[in-house]
């Protein structure tokens, strides 16, 4: 076990002679990370939180340190809160079974399928291991460039990582809220087509909230629906439908790190206190095979880069002058299924009716792409009027960096969001 010996004291070692099943455990899931003994306190200091996962993640640590009567002792309050936690209860089998006799292996003996024991170690691991790895608070998540006011939290959802982050909104900066366990799709992330069981990558957003009433046991305590597949997914043939935040069957606390068809699941109790952070049409999903963090300042430049970029985008659409306004669009610029060269004749037959525009834009939101540095989607409200038009929308806008030597951003697709 990456070094460290085990002692059972007391009436613990003749449990420990036997625990080679739970030792097993303890090993994939904290000796595997060569942790100081400094690291171990700072993990039971985080652990006195009262939740399920703090609870679980307790007794791996008192089993990595050989305290096997405290070890069944958290198992047992957990499976008094949550009694259909699948791993807590391995764990407390395993601890009980050697008593009577040695265990060759994570739940020998108890009847479970080998992929189920797999299963239950990598969920194992992944709630370990957020605990090992605490969320940087002097970063940010790099796609969350800018917040607009009406959008009170964003969500990123790590599927290396088994992990949903929420963030909240202070003035228009993200601040770390919270984290949850999650599982995703069985064959891994960037989906590409249907049937595929893969989870997408990208940014999408909250379409609907289907309450528990209008779905089956299966999803648990309800879903939340993103807008896969988006524009991007589109334009690159990926397809496929109906991927979702939803909960845990009734029967069933968490299930595996791999287990999903493509959609993000959550414990029912995370849901329900996930559920009140969403907004319909507005709170952005962004998931990403790894969170990538970077600091406020370097968010601050693109930022204010992307900022002028729109500001002047503004104006020149504002002017009348077309020649001006189309220079902020790129050769693969798309807009429905409009594409550039038919888009600017368009405009230009457009602008020939116009003696004034006036427009306004506000609730500005900047999201960089999971595993991109060139690409940014831009959402806001505009108020557009003319001398013969006047109409407000809610406006979404993807930005690309050039390759060329300068690397100015244009846009490659427009559409009412």
């Amino acid at each position: 076990m990456n070094g460290r010996r085990l002692v059972f004291p007391g009436r613990d070692r003749a449990l420990g002679r036997n625990l080679t099943g739970a030792a097993l455990l303890s090993a994939c899931c904290l000796a595997s990370t060569s942790a100081s003994s400094a690291d171990d306190s700072l993990i039971l200091s985080e652990l006195s939180r009262a939740n399920p996962e703090a609870m679980l993640v307790r007794s791996l640590q008192e089993i990595a340190e050989n305290r096997m009567d405290a070890a069944l002792d958290s198992i047992e309050q957990l499976l008094r809160i949550t009694p259909n936690f699948r791993l807590a209860q391995l764990v407390k089998g395993d601890l009980l079974m050697a008593r009577a006799r040695a265990i060759s292996d994570l739940g020998d003996g108890n009847g479970i399928s080998r992929q189920s024991i797999v299963d239950l170690r990598e969920e194992a691991r992944a709630r370990v291991q957020r605990h090992r790895e605490t969320v940087p608070r002097n970063m940010v998540p790099r796609y969350l460039l800018q917040m607009p006011p009406e959008q009170k939290y964003a969500i990123i959802a790590d599927t290396r990582r088994s992990r949903l982050y929420a963030y909240q909104n202070v003035g228009g900066e993200p601040r770390y809220l919270a984290d949850y366990y999650i599982s995703s799709g069985k064959n891994g992330s960037q989906k590409l087509k249907e049937g595929d069981k893969k989870t997408p990558v990208g940014v999408y957003f909250i379409t609907a909230n289907l309450p528990r009433e209008k779905l089956t046991d299966f999803y648990g305590n309800g879903a939340f629906p993103i807008d896969y597949p988006n524009e991007w997914d589109k334009r690159h043939g990926r397809n496929g439908y109906g991927i979702w935040l939803h909960g845990t069957p009734s029967n069933t606390y968490s299930r595996p790190p791999r287990a999903s068809d493509g959609c993000v699941v959550l414990s029912n109790q995370d849901l329900d206190t996930v559920s009140k952070l969403l907004q319909v049409g507005i709170t952005p999903v962004i998931i990403s095979d790894e969170t990538e963090w970077s600091t406020s300042g370097d968010t601050a430049a693109l930022r204010s880069v992307l900022a002028q970029q729109l500001e002047s985008w503004r104006r020149d659409w504002e002017s009348g002058n077309i020649d001006s306004y189309v220079r902020h669009y790129g050769q693969d610029f798309s807009s429905g299924s409009q594409g550039l060269a038919e888009w600017i004749q368009h405009k230009r037959q457009v602008g020939a009716t116009k003696n004034w525009i006036r427009v306004s834009i506000e609730n500005v939101g900047m999201y960089r792409y999971p595993g991109r540095d060139d690409l940014v989607v831009i959402d806001f409200d505009q108020e557009y009027a003319s001398n013969n038009l006047s109409n407000r929308m809610k406006k979404r806008q993807y930005w690309m960096r050039e390759k060329n030597e300068g690397g100015s951003w244009k846009i490659i697709y427009e559409n009412a969001a």
